[in-house]
């Protein structure tokens, strides 16, 4: 009897159904009308609203769910009649979500959570994107997928952290020369700048270079001493004529560093904040935290991160690269060479440039 009845006949009479508390017929209806035409929005968020009525918030969230898909896909404009049912689709969708999150937080509330595992259920919540690593110019593969590392496993941070008042006197000195920092995305005029931003020629994010390229800049050096001392002990990553990069890294206020992905995955970035004014962050991936004077952070700047001043004043870090500690000795000298031929053939530096 089912299919005898049109699509539309189908469709009020479950609509009848409905109204009179006949759900399982209603349901019954809906799909059947869904299995003719699977992108029927109205008839998804029906089948919704019967579900919830029923009591089947899974089914209703996957009907609901559905009919948002179809809509997105078709171009997401959304007809008169249709407003105030998808309205009532994204508000349960959104009560089902704050009710499977509490749930979830009564059996294992989140201040009890391992880091690790706490990013795993707000990617299950959808809170959270699966971010990794997508360097722009060269991927090593089988390298772990880790967003901010852990200092204390990093056995030369205590040491650099208690030179902080020291250093920090040494870039109060560089600051005073207003003309020492200059943009960090210097523009190549002699290039077509396709990726170019606000920031490229801005000296809103400006860099005082203590080793740039692989070489040390003696003159800033000498201006710094006891921070170009600090690097003795600290596994850089040296790649001749390419790296390491140790900068004093300035954000003035407001500055912004938009998401981007670095050049490589054989490398980590490490921040010693020296100036840190007021509120100013970093994210990287989906873990966001603000720099603290004198606390070394390490991540991986393969995996798209972003910055932001949000303090009144400059911020200023001390910036440098290391090799990530799962390279082998071996890894390490064959990546060197690889680089160093590439950048030999291409005329172009891999690890460097914006």
């Amino acid at each position: 009897m089912t299919t005898a009845l049109t699509l539309e006949a189908r469709k009020q009479t479950a609509f009848e159904h409905a109204r009179s508390g006949q759900y399982a017929e209603a349901v019954s209806l809906l799909l059947s009308v869904l299995k003719e035409t699977p992108h029927d929005v109205p008839s998804l968020v029906l089948l919704g609203d019967v579900q919830h009525a029923a009591g089947q918030t899974q089914d209703a969230s996957l009907a609901y769910k559905n009919a948002l898909q179809v809509l997105q896909l078709s171009g997401g404009q959304v007809p008169p009649a249709l407003q105030q049912g998808i309205r009532r689709a994204q508000a349960r969708l959104g009560e089902y979500a704050q009710a499977y999150e509490a749930f979830i937080e009564g059996e294992l509330p989140k201040s009890a959570r391992s880091s690790r595992f706490d990013q795993s259920v707000d990617i299950l919540l959808g809170k959270s994107g699966i971010y990794l690593q997508q360097p722009t110019r060269y991927y090593f593969p089988g390298l772990p997928q880790i967003q901010f590392y852990d200092t204390a496993d990093f056995a030369w941070v205590p040491e650099l952290e208690a030179k902080t008042a020291d250093i920090k006197s040494e870039l109060m000195g560089v600051l005073a020369d207003h003309a020492a920092f200059r943009p960090y995305l210097e523009r190549v005029d002699s290039q077509p700048n396709v990726k170019s931003h606000a920031l490229v020629g801005n000296d809103d994010w400006s860099a005082f270079y203590l080793w740039k390229d692989g070489e040390r800049v003696e003159e800033n050096c000498a201006r710094c001493p006891i921070t170009a001392a600090a690097f003795e002990n600290i596994p850089l990553d040296y790649l001749p004529g390419q790296a390491p990069s140790v900068l004093f890294s300035l954000l003035k206020p407001g500055a912004h560093i938009p998401p981007h992905h670095g050049l490589i995955n054989t490398r980590l970035i490490c921040h010693l904040p020296v100036l840190v004014p007021g509120p100013a962050w970093l994210r990287v991936g989906s873990d966001t935290r603000h720099w603290e004077e004198g606390k070394v952070c390490i991540f991986d700047d393969s995996v798209e991160h972003e910055a932001k001043n949000e303090a009144d004043q400059t911020r200023v870090v001390l910036l440098f690269d290391i090799w990530r500690p799962e390279l082998s000795a071996q890894e390490r000298a064959e990546v060197t060479k690889f680089l160093g031929a590439i950048s030999t053939y291409s005329g172009q530096k891999i690890v460097s440039g914006n």
